[in-house]
């Protein structure tokens, strides 16, 4: 537990959850033994803290740490980039080059989003954790290279096998041992810890006077999703830090901020194997309450500037109000297209209106890499 704690201080990680305090454990184990490590975990949730610390703790942290994002770097010169090119192999280059292989020899390299890597890229990689082996592109010539591989996904690599996207083989070697990052809405009392730290260190950064949050602020937190994980809290704190500095944030402004998870589950409920209706009802419920006592605090305001003895707006009782009933299930439309995919669709074409088309931009506010986007963009029929 000691060197746990050591960990989380030193990368400035923030959490007690137990699932969290096993993945840290997991790394710091497997640090000193030389094996390829796979990183699972959603987006947004601190997969890149894991290779940090895998490769501080272990035998070649005094060599290069070169960390790779797949997503972002394009199919044509991803090869390039990692393997190193000859002059004159292809239109542009110029000179020869060292890749990543080459220029971090016995050292690190951290592969994130490696689901994303060609099929072809996939071969290459093989040989390399298998014989140590590569060529650069355009060269006849095998080198030789020492590295450590850890690699990052929050795609589920298994699925991705079965159709074919991914090679079996390469998933095994590279998951000889698998850390798994918990999402957020696991992770109980750590919403709260992450919250308060970054709004203390927004409140520092901007020279501002810091945020608090009320109690049913703090339940609206451990209650909502947060699909976009630890990013999208803090990017929702930052946001609080600016406009509300100073103020006691409760749940109202907060729930202004957080936007509904459009992947077709509910955002306002605690995860878990099996979907329960309990505490999305209790939400909906203050939600009605609260709207309740705004309708009333409005007719007192009214009444008292009019000088009317009844109110304007009568509240319906809180029970006519809502009917719950379960979400169904999406259908698809006469059109086909579902529901969901057309809410995926205007999501997209909103957030690339608001960047002018620039798809770097998008794919980034999305937290998706910018070859997600291409492929969205053409399987939506976005023009």
């Amino acid at each position: 537990m000691d060197d746990i704690n050591k960990v989380k201080q030193r990368f400035s990680i923030i959490g007690n959850s137990p699932a969290l305090l096993e993945a840290i454990g997991r790394a710091v184990k497997v640090a000193p033994i030389d094996l390829s490590v796979l990183v699972t975990g959603e987006s947004g949730s601190g997969k890149e803290f894991f290779p940090k610390i895998i490769h501080q703790y272990g035998a070649r942290k005094h060599k290069k740490y070169i960390a790779v994002n797949c997503g972002a770097i394009p199919e044509g010169t991803i090869d390039s980039e990692l393997f190193g090119h000859e002059k004159g192999s292809f239109t542009g280059a110029i000179s020869t080059r060292k890749g990543y292989f080459e220029e971090a020899d016995g050292g690190t390299i951290f592969l994130d989003e490696v689901a994303e890597l060609p099929l072809t890229t996939q071969a290459r990689l093989l040989r390399v954790l298998e014989t140590g082996e590569f060529l650069k592109v355009g060269s006849s010539v095998v080198q030789k290279t020492d590295i450590r591989i850890v690699a990052a996904t929050n795609v589920d690599l298994l699925k991705a096998v079965e159709k074919g996207k991914f090679r079996e083989d390469l998933y095994y070697r590279l998951s000889t041992v698998v850390i798994n990052v918990p999402p957020l809405h696991d992770r109980g009392d750590d919403v709260i810890l992450l919250a308060r730290k970054f709004a203390a260190d927004f409140a520092e950064k901007y020279v501002m006077p810091g945020i608090t949050f009320s109690e049913d602020a703090q339940r609206a937190m451990l209650l909502y999703r947060w699909p976009g994980n630890v990013r999208q809290l803090k990017n929702i704190v930052e946001q609080l830090a600016l406009f509300n500095a100073g103020e006691e944030i409760d749940r109202h402004t907060l729930l202004h901020l957080l936007p509904m998870d459009y992947s077709g589950n509910s955002s306002l409920v605690p995860s878990g194997a099996e979907h329960k209706y309990e505490a999305e009802r209790e939400m909906l419920w203050q939600l009605i309450y609260g709207l309740r006592n705004e309708i009333t605090e409005l007719n007192r305001k009214v009444s008292a500037l009019q000088g009317e003895k009844s109110p304007i707006l009568q509240p319906e009782p809180v029970q006519s109000l809502i009917k719950y009933e379960p979400p169904k299930e999406a259908t698809p439309d006469v059109t086909g297209v579902s529901p969901l995919e057309q809410a995926e669709k205007d999501t997209i074409v909103a957030a690339l209106k608001k960047n002018n088309g620039n798809k770097k931009v998008t794919a980034e506010e999305l937290n998706i890499s910018q070859r997600t986007l291409y492929r969205k963009i053409h399987e939506l029929g976005i023009e």
